[in-house]
């Protein structure tokens, strides 16, 4: 029996998958998981079930919310974990192998300690980004949970996905770094460090027209949107683009884009950069 926090608030059992409807004790149980093991205090959990306006009576539901959820354990066979009443608060108990965040953060753990591996870290990292499973806490209606813990839990599987195109780029896997960031880009369009990825990644495959193209976009959006230039590192990897420098050599030396054309100018090497035909 697993929990999955990771996209709906769901119970899983095998193949088979439990989405737990909307419901205060939905709200308690998100809110419990998300700090699992960890003693959650009781007016946390009120404020996150009924919002900053309590009811007079939010102690005493709060109680019959609990129960609610062991009779939903009982009926679904979960066995593995329980929801402890402790002084000031309660406390539900999980693993890795019984929630899918700490299974997450057990993976990024072990990627990290990989790093002298890219090819093991990438596997690792994909393995814990492949639990994600759609909107966050879709199913849980609480605006305390949702401005207080799913930025939080974005800001880590950004960080993840971060790190996988830099390991993409890192071993010149260029064509699947791309297929990750288009996507990432869009919905993180004020996030510089992605578009910096994608950028290389594009100028890497031969795409220098794109990727400058890429580049004036980004930078159109944060003068219009957040009121602000393009960061210093992506402003120097335009001009190493405009260059056809090395983007991530520290002595800028020239790059030669794939299927880029070369001539020979008075025993200088000139690369035509963006003279390569856009991969198919």
């Amino acid at each position: 029996m697993r929990f999955q926090l990771l996209g709906p608030l769901t119970i899983t059992d095998g193949p088979e998958a439990v989405v737990l409807q909307p419901s205060k004790p939905t709200i308690l149980l998100a809110a419990l998981l998300l700090h699992a093991n960890a003693v959650v205090s009781a007016d946390y959990l009120q404020r996150a079930v009924w919002g900053e306006e309590q009811p007079a009576t939010a102690k005493a539901a709060l109680q019959t919310c609990v129960l609610r959820l062991r009779r939903l354990f009982t009926k679904h066979g979960v066995t593995e974990t329980s929801i402890e009443a402790v002084p000031g608060g309660y406390r539900i108990t999980a693993e890795p192998h019984s929630l899918d965040l700490l299974g997450f953060r057990d993976q990024v753990r072990r990627a990290v300690a990989m790093s002298q591996d890219p090819e093991a870290e990438l596997c690792t990292l994909k393995d814990a980004l492949s639990l994600w499973q759609g909107s966050l806490l879709a199913n849980v209606r609480s605006d305390v949970l949702h401005r207080d813990e799913v930025p939080r839990l974005a800001e880590e599987r950004l960080r993840s996905v971060e790190r996988v195109c830099d390991l993409l780029l890192g071993l010149g896997r260029y064509g699947e770094a791309l297929v990750e960031l288009w996507t990432a880009t869009r919905v993180y369009p004020g996030h510089e460090r992605l578009h910096e990825q994608l950028i290389e990644a594009l100028y890497r495959t031969g795409r220098q027209t794109q990727a400058l193209a890429e580049y004036r976009r980004v930078k159109g959006f944060l003068l219009d949107e957040l009121g602000v230039d393009p960061s210093p590192a992506l402003q120097q990897l335009e001009l190493a683009i405009l260059r056809g420098e090395d983007p991530g050599a520290e002595d800028s030396r020239p790059l030669r884009p794939p299927g880029a054309l070369t001539r020979v100018v008075e025993g200088e090497l000139v690369v035509a950069a963006g003279s390569a035909p856009a991969p198919t």
